[in-house]
């Protein structure tokens, strides 16, 4: 791929100047067609003839360090006589503050690289093609900083000055096609209002914390300065409040030149609701700054709906959340100095990501990524793409190896793609028994444990659950996936169906008491437990014990609601859904929140924060809730002996604590809706499929056609 272009660069690294490179080209005929293959070591922004090219917002998008996408646009429509491009580039995830420690340990010296090429076909049927080489000139551009963490600034009347490229003999065998969703400008949200803090500082309230950027509209001077700054919240006091984003400075800075003016962000974006303004060279009108959200270009496929509004901003949250962190990646929180696709929110979170979205070809490409970075041995690092160091892989993190194949397979029904990403579970399940201490069970190493666990004991961030007992839970269900994953692929997995059940039977005797709810919901919910009436009473009296309140962190509460339901006490979980006092998930939405927070005490109370080390007010893991929603209380799922909705299972369970509920799931064979409500003093169910379906009401099987039905 782009056998002859070159790889240009700027004759030195810029640091956080952004270079600009471009080329003055004529055409010879008439024109039948055009495109351009680009991509670039860092990101890049593209004009022709003062367009921009493409849609494709932080292009080449987030990678393995052992690849990068090329893209090709059409420009048959954007060429003339005389042409000329400009392509911007800046460090992006390829060598910004967000990957410095792989480079650290690396050594690597490569800096930002550009390399494309114009392929034209004329009419008389000439075809003719401009790549990058010799010939392209370079200058630092108007974009005199840009880093993902701490932002960007634009000084709109600095004068490029263009001198040669120099070309690099940068690799070019990992260069590949497009393999991913390319990340675009969704929507455009105004100020909801201006605030006044008591420090006297003048905010921006857009009403939703979003992930993206802005527009700004100013009739400036030469040299007068817009300076901008963002926050997710305020303090205790009505203040702007910042320290949550650590060292990520998050800052925008734009120099005017004379006039009217407009100008967005190309390279850099923000996490946030609230924009300071510390100067606005005019004054500010509604449209000065208009917020505008950006993430990848999924398409929207679930939609929840109840009689509650406490629950239905829950759902908005999840969506919100979601929306802000699959950024090319399924990051972690989209606003502090991290922004990683980590492994463990990516896989408590991908069945409930797959009812919000069509998000398949976002997930093939992330595991794709993930087969790149896993070691020869099936490590599995923490965050994908791998900016961390190399360490031990932590249980219930790896496990997005294992699990978000097989929930992208039950959702999509694809199995082409669940047989490429079957070697790496295979090779994980293997890792683990390379490296426990105790044959069939998953122990040693160190672990993350429940993370953020409200049993934590002080002084720790993990939970109290016992960290072997929840690797060796995981190792259990790693295993499972990979003989269910095996037999549909037609694999013969005979000696991991028996080593899943030395694991199972190791772990049992191993591990006799579970102690935290964590511990009862991995028993039940991975069928560790041997006796599951006792097990899930256990954890019954520790939530009603608890005042009917969880006290589980990001490896429990996933499953948390599903060990309840499937063993009896749906209602029992409703009351968890439904909890409106801390810890819950209501009581983000009871303090204001517009998106999922990453604790469960981000802001207590009394208005003080949990910590400003590690705070994010976008931090979508606990909207795993929703599978919940959909799969149980709306009863929605599907088949895995007929994957992607091929035959369709919906099976609500009501409750008397909602007047009614409903979900609509669009499939790739069509919309499927389940409502239920209360009329008339019983409950009346309106189910709609697309194709042959088991509903079941009350315990009672229906075998039914496509169709509407009403019970």
């Amino acid at each position: 791929m782009l056998e002859n272009a070159k790889w240009i660069a700027h004759p030195y690294d810029m640091g956080f100047e952004c270079p600009i490179f471009k080329k003055e080209f004529n055409l010879s005929d008439e024109i039948k067609r055009a495109k351009i293959t680009i991509t670039s070591k860092g990101c890049y922004y593209a004009e022709l003839n003062g367009k921009r090219i493409g849609d494709f917002v932080f292009a080449p998008g987030c990678t393995s360090m052992k690849r990068v996408q090329a893209q090709t646009y059409d420009i048959t429509s954007m060429l003339g006589s005389s042409n000329e491009i400009r392509v911007t580039l800046s460090k992006g995830w390829f060598k910004g503050r967000i990957n410095w420690l792989a480079w650290e340990d690396t050594g690597n010296t490569e800096y930002e690289a550009l390399i494309a090429s114009i392929d034209i076909e004329y009419k008389n049927g000439k075809k003719e093609s401009i790549v990058t080489d010799e010939s392209w000139l370079s200058s630092m551009s108007k974009i005199r900083f840009s880093d993902f963490y701490d932002g960007e600034h634009y000084d709109a009347e600095f004068v490029e000055n263009y001198a040669p490229c120099v070309v690099k003999d940068y690799d070019k065998t990992y260069i590949m096609p497009q393999q991913g969703e390319k990340i675009t400008e969704q929507e455009r949200i105004l100020p909801l209002k201006t605030i006044i803090t008591p420090k006297g500082e003048t905010v921006l309230d857009f009403g939703q914390n979003l992930t993206g950027y802005f527009e700004i509209k100013v009739n400036g001077k030469s040299g007068q300065i817009v300076d901008l700054s963002f926050a997710e919240v305020f303090d205790k006091e009505g203040n702007f409040y910042t320290e949550n984003y650590r060292t990520a400075k998050a800052e925008f800075k734009y120099i005017c030149k004379d006039g009217e003016q407009s100008y967005k962000p190309r390279l850099a974006f923000w996490g946030f609701r609230y924009v300071r303004v510390n100067s606005f060279p005019t004054e500010l009108k509604q449209d000065s700054i208009t917020a505008i959200v950006v993430h990848s270009d999924i398409k929207r496929t679930g939609y929840l709906d109840s009689s509650s509004p406490l629950l239905n901003q829950l759902f908005s949250n999840v969506i919100w959340g979601q929306k802000g962190n699959f950024l090319d990646i399924p990051t972690d929180c989209p606003q502090r100095d991290e922004r990683y696709g980590w492994t463990g929110d990516a896989q408590i979170f991908c069945r409930t990501a797959a009812y919000n979205y069509d998000v398949q070809k976002f997930f093939d490409k992330w595991l794709t990524d993930l087969k790149l970075d896993q070691g020869k041995d099936g490590y599995v690092p923490r965050v994908i793409p791998h900016y961390l160091s190399t360490e031990w892989t932590r249980a219930a993190w790896g496990e997005a190896a294992t699990v978000c194949p097989w929930q992208i397979y039950l959702a999509y029904g694809d199995k082409k793609m669940l047989r490429r990403h079957y070697p790496q579970m295979v090779k994980y399940i293997s890792y683990i028994g390379k490296c426990t201490k105790d044959k069939y069970l998953w122990t040693g190493g160190d672990h993350f444990g429940d993370w953020l666990a409200l049993d934590a004991p002080n002084g720790t961030l993990k939970g109290a659950t016992n960290e072997h007992f929840l690797a060796s839970a995981f190792y259990a269900y790693s295993v499972s996936l990979v003989v269910k994953a095996g037999t549909v692929l037609g694999y013969n997995v005979e000696k991991y169906r028996t080593l899943y059940a030395k694991i199972v039977e190791k772990t049992r005797k191993t591990f006799k008491e579970y102690n935290t709810q964590t511990e009862c919901v991995l028993a039940l919910h991975f069928d560790i437990a041997q006796d599951k009436a006792q097990v899930a009473k256990r954890l019954a009296d520790l939530i009603i014990d608890n005042g009917k309140r969880l006290q589980t962190g990001f490896v429990g509460t996933p499953y948390l609601l599903h060990a309840l339901s499937e063993n009896g006490y749906t209602e029992l979980a409703y009351d968890l859904l439904l909890q409106e006092a801390f810890p819950s998930w209501l009581y983000s939405v009871k303090c204001g929140a517009t998106t999922m927070w990453e604790h469960w005490d981000g802001k207590n109370e009394n208005g003080d924060f949990w910590s400003a080390e590690m705070n994010s007010f976008n931090h979508y893991a606990y909207g795993s809730v929703a599978d919940w929603v959909y799969g149980v209380a709306c009863g929605i799922n599907s088949c895995e002996e007929a994957p992607g909705y091929e035959k369709i299972i919906v099976a609500p369970q009501p409750t008397n604590k909602l007047d009614h509920l409903s979900a609509r799931l669009e499939t790739r064979r069509g919309t499927v809706i389940s409502k239920w409500y209360h009329f008339d003093g019983k409950i009346r169910y309106e189910i709609e499929v697309p194709t042959s379906a088991t509903i079941i009401i009350d315990g009672k099987k229906y075998e039914v056609e496509k169709g509407s039905y009403t019970f």
